[in-house]
């Protein structure tokens, strides 16, 4: 179906479902969970839309939002779509410099902060930033810089629109509202650390919520969905607006760390989430099993088989399970399968899409078998999200689903997945040279990724693009941290390590003489290099320097864990080019153990 475009889409809602629930959140202060209808979700966007023109908000200008989860940033997002303004979004992990920068290319005017700390990161750089005129605060209990005269809190900003002087501006822009109209620009990190700012524009969101309506046809507008992925990722950005459309209720979930309680206490139908979540739900369960003995333990070894059989042998390629073990899975769907997702707090589950990083058979099987609908999927911030996805049967363990319906995949050169259709991004902001490295001359989008196609089930294999990206779902540079880290004297190589990983490391070679000298000078006493190398001065002396080195990079671009090695990487092995390059793969296979060591929990 066609929906009403993002600039009245909440107005529209709200006539439709009036005091229903559209959103809730976690008043940590009260300790419970605070509605928000429809109708009071649509007075604040249109309040937020009056408050932009009252500062003087022109239409298609950029609006920065810096900030965790919070239901402000869904009035800010909204109500500046109904005054034709474009929303860019910032981590809330953000560095100084990382905000500096944005603001500067995006030409940000105003930009949102959530709390202290984006206040903190955004008030410091404020000088820096060329255009920046004002912060509005969402958070009232943000103390602010004595020397600050500018800042406005976000009840202030409201408070502009007592009485919706600006109606009428508001209402005519609303009618100007265009699909070619920018929507957002998100930005992503590059392979020299510089962010670019994709283009998304409203026909791009538009056509993404009408493909996936043939997709997801048991979602219906009494499902509810738990806002946990940051809002300035792409995947739950598009989800969340998709949930709007469908008229799904959003419970925002504030502070990642509380994720497992707020499942608990929400108990959602849907969640956007990435692979490292499913892995620690994974890890969980076995450490439960292995700490079962007896008949207990073999149910559920038992209940895991008979899922794995009947889901994945059976059902998932439109085959009828034999009676016997309908059965016996009926059995443990009552029993272990229940008891295992109401711990989870995913009894009520209908799907959960799950992207951002590679997941791996063994988890998806797994969720499959206890009857976890587990909907893997692939994109990227310039596909709009989703460029394939499991359905319901006929999925391929392995794959990363079918290829959207209007989306036209097909593999290049190296194997690069390329792409086009309209749900790709027009270009990169103020980038043309970017633009002419992602688009040939047939409009196709070039990926980074390998991968093949095995009818319309799309297999990755390896990305091209030497840009790493966490089991979390964030983007990390290597050559940007290794740059940095290499500078130090006591560093000689550098390679950082993070692609699938749940954060960032390094193996170090260091300059073995200055580390000699430092022992010496420290009267430290060690009978062989790897016990210098381990000795826990030497240690604390290079977390130091590292830590030092990466204070300009956000918190999920540092390195949280490193390993000095023996012996520099060499041609003769391998492990660095002719021109003194990396071989990444090398280095991976070569110190394999030593990496999986510095993952161990």
């Amino acid at each position: 179906m066609a929906y009403p475009h993002m600039s009245v889409l909440v107005h529209r809602q709200a006539e439709k479902y009036g005091d229903k629930v559209a959103l809730k959140y976690r008043d940590y202060e009260k300790g419970q969970w605070i509605p928000v209808s429809w109708n009071e979700f649509s007075r604040q966007v249109r309040r937020v839309s009056n408050a932009l023109v009252a500062l003087g908000v022109a239409e298609q200008e950029n609006v920065g939002i810096f900030s965790q989860n919070k239901p402000e940033w869904f009035f800010a997002d909204f109500g500046a779509f109904g005054v034709r303004a474009v929303t860019v979004p910032l981590y809330a992990t953000s560095s100084p410099a990382q905000v500096q920068y944005i603001v500067n290319d995006a030409g940000i005017r105003f930009l949102f902060v959530g709390e202290q700390y984006q206040y903190d990161a955004a008030f410091r750089v404020f000088g820096l930033c060329e255009r920046l005129e004002r912060l509005i605060i969402f958070d009232r209990s943000v103390t602010l810089d004595p020397r600050d005269a500018t800042s406005m809190y976000f009840d202030d900003f409201l408070a502009l629109a007592d009485g919706l002087p600006f109606n009428a501006e508001v209402e005519a822009r609303m009618g100007r509202a265009s699909d070619d109209d920018l929507a957002n620009i998100l930005y992503t990190s590059g392979t020299t650390g510089e962010p670019k700012g994709v283009l998304l524009h409203h026909y791009n969101y538009n056509t993404t919520f009408g493909i996936h309506d043939s997709i997801f046809t048991t979602m219906t507008d009494r499902d509810v969905s738990l806002n946990f992925l940051p809002l300035t990722h792409v995947f739950e950005k598009a989800w969340s607006y998709y949930c709007v459309c469908r008229g799904v209720q959003i419970c925002i979930n504030l502070r990642p760390a509380d994720v497992q309680t707020s499942l608990r206490e929400v108990r959602p139908t849907l969640m956007c989430s990435v692979p490292r979540f499913w892995e620690k739900v994974y890890v969980a369960v076995h450490h439960r099993i292995d700490q079962e003995t007896g008949l207990r333990k073999k149910l559920m070894l038992d209940a895991i088989r008979v899922g794995r059989i009947h889901n994945i042998d059976y059902v998932r390629v439109g085959r009828q399970p034999p009676l016997a073990l309908r059965l016996k899975y009926m059995f443990y769907d009552r029993t272990v399968y229940t008891l295992l997702k109401k711990i989870i707090g995913i009894e009520r589950g209908n799907f959960f899409p799950t992207a951002g990083a590679a997941v791996s058979d063994e988890i998806c099987t797994f969720a499959r078998s206890v009857g976890i609908n587990m909907v893997v999927g692939y994109g990227l911030t310039e596909s709009t999200a989703t460029v394939s996805c499991f359905e319901n049967t006929g999925y391929e363990i392995g794959s990363v689903g079918k290829v959207i319906p209007g989306l036209e995949v097909k593999i290049g050169d190296n194997n690069e997945i390329l792409l086009r259709g309209r749900t790709i991004t027009a270009g990169y902001y103020h980038r043309a040279d970017a633009d002419a490295k992602a688009f040939n001359a047939d409009g196709w989008f070039h990926t980074g990724d390998a991968g093949y196609l095995k009818g319309s089930h799309l297999f990755l294999t390896e990305r091209i693009k030497d840009l790493f990206k966490t089991s979390n779902g964030k983007y990390v540079s290597p050559q940007a941290l290794e740059a940095k880290l290499v500078i130090d004297r006591y560093i000689d190589q550098v390679a950082i390590i993070a692609d699938g990983r749940k954060f960032v490391s390094a193996l170090i070679v260091p300059v073995y003489g200055l580390v000699e000298e430092y022992a010496r000078q420290k009267g430290l006493s060690y009978g062989s290099r790897e016990e210098l190398l381990a000795h826990p001065k030497v240690q604390a002396l290079f977390k130091a320097r590292i830590d030092t080195l990466q204070q300009q990079f956000a918190h999920y671009e540092q390195v949280k864990r490193f390993t000095l090695l023996l012996q520099p990487f060499s041609m003769e092995n391998g492990e660095l080019t002719n021109t003194l390059k990396l071989r990444r793969t090398v280095v991976a296979e070569h110190y394999k153990e030593l990496i999986e060591r510095m993952y161990e929990e």
